[in-house]
């Protein structure tokens, strides 16, 4: 039978598309550790490196419940955030903060200071090995009134900030930069006040009395993930309760990110851009298109930005992505009052799912998109046609799932023949071939006697038994 070379192409690319991304992906199991029965091994989380396969890679045991989701750097360290076992926090609220190496040793175990700040949620690892995390910090109610809040509902007021924490040696650490919502703020209700003017004048800003999502201004802001772009040097900030996303310059001194003016982009710690919910600014609704309860935005390339949408109808979530319209200078909306855009989708999932918390999508090297369904316990992939191609079959119960490529750690084990991170049978296939053919590779003497041979099988199988 013949085929075209068109014909021959579309089989082709069809398999692709049915082909999960290969990859390793990283699970953080949340809320099943007991900080008072620790030692009951069955009660503690853990995090979860697998294959394709559902092999585990690697595992890490955490002996308090993580606030969120674990990170892994390329040089095999996991960096994860924790609840403070002192006050037995559970949930996203955190305080607690490690980095463990591949064995599961913890080289570094650090408590925030909670009158710095009380962290939860997320992290983000920065090339250089800085943590930024989020924190809430309260003000007083008269501290609030003396800004134009008007409409106070709570003693205080909780509003998110970005710490940048520096590990230093023997657990200790330094705050090294910050950022606040508290210093970007704008009020219309009082000239006499500090921050005066119409929110729609300053979208830069957030209305101090711009209606929350969550009701209590007590939880005003609720970001609940943070992203870096090191080389627009920008983070995405996700809240909940104001609906919305938000672009920052971190290029900033600590000084320049509490104002207006100076960094990369000139614009201190104002927000360069914002999208999700128009109305809080009073600029034109795309009510079609306005996020409800969003989580975990992350890039995709410096003009994307893929969301998962909790709360996207009543009942249903959603991924979506979006292709901010503007350059890197970020520009402010024109006078005609419209929201920053876009004004639609670039692309959607919806499929019969529901997450009220957490949850996230993550676009893959091969246009694939992993979707983390927080509530139903699913973590699946998906094609550019939106079939599922693959899922996790494990029982951890997380947040949001991260896939690395392949040959993203610069790793090296010992009897890894294959180089696929795992040592198993498939290594001594390889092995016992490279014997056969007299292919002699030194990084598979595993004897270091200068010759392939049975001892190396022997040397790798009681690795693998080991």
């Amino acid at each position: 039978m013949n085929f075209s070379i068109k014909s021959i192409l579309l089989v082709l690319f069809t398999i692709l598309l049915s082909e999960p991304f290969e990859g390793l992906t990283l699970i953080t199991s949340i809320n099943k550790n007991n900080a008072q029965s620790q030692a009951n091994q069955d009660e503690f989380d853990y995090t979860h490196l697998i294959d394709n396969n559902q092999n585990i890679i690697n595992s890490w045991a955490h002996n308090t419940s993580p606030a969120s989701i674990a990170y892994l750097t390329n040089d095999s360290l996991l960096y994860v955030p924790l609840s403070n076992p002192v006050n037995l926090n559970r949930g996203p609220t955190g305080g607690k903060f490690q980095i463990i190496d591949w064995n599961g040793e913890i080289i570094w175990d650090y408590i925030l200071p909670s009158d710095i700040c009380i962290p939860h949620h997320d992290i983000a690892i920065l090339p250089n090995g800085n943590i930024l995390a989020l924190c809430t910090e309260y003000k007083s109610q008269s501290e609030v009134l003396s800004v134009g809040k008007i409409n106070t509902n709570s003693d205080f007021m909780g509003l998110d900030m970005i710490i940048e924490i520096e590990p230093l040696d023997n657990n200790n650490a330094q705050i090294v930069w910050q950022w606040h919502f508290w210093d970007h703020l704008v009020q219309n209700t009082n000239p006499n006040y500090p921050k005066y003017g119409s929110p729609e004048d300053f979208p830069e800003l957030l209305d101090i009395n711009c209606n929350s999502n969550g009701g209590s201004m007590y939880d005003w802001t609720h970001c609940n993930s943070i992203s870096y772009n090191d080389e627009l040097q920008q983070i995405l900030l996700t809240s909940r309760h104001m609906n919305e996303i938000y672009i920052i310059d971190h290029s900033t001194t600590i000084e320049e990110a509490g104002s207006n003016a100076g960094g990369k982009y000139g614009k201190g710690g104002d927000f360069l851009y914002r999208w999700g919910n128009p109305s809080i600014y009073n600029r034109n609704n795309f009510s079609d298109f306005t996020l409800n309860a969003p989580h975990a935005a992350n890039w995709i390339n410096n003009n994307t930005i893929l969301i998962f949408n909790n709360k996207h109808t009543t009942s249903t979530s959603s991924a979506i992505e979006i292709n901010i319209p503007f350059d890197n200078n970020f520009i402010i909306p024109d006078s005609n009052y419209e929201g920053f855009g876009p004004s639609e989708f670039s692309w959607i999932y919806e499929s019969n799912f529901f997450s009220l918390t957490q949850s996230g999508a993550l676009r893959l090297p091969n246009g694939n998109t992993l979707i983390t369904i927080h509530q139903a316990d699913k973590i699946f992939e998906i094609n550019l046609s939106g079939d599922i191609v693959w899922e996790y079959e494990g029982n951890l119960h997380s947040a949001r799932a991260i896939k690395y490529p392949m040959d993203y750690l610069e790793l090296s084990l010992v009897g890894d023949i294959n180089n696929d991170h795992v040592i198993n049978i498939l290594d001594i296939i390889q092995l016992l071939q490279q014997i056969i053919e007299l292919n002699y590779d030194s990084n598979n003497d595993l004897n270091s006697d200068g010759i392939l041979n049975v001892l190396d099988l022997v040397t790798l199988v009681n690795l693998i038994l080991n």
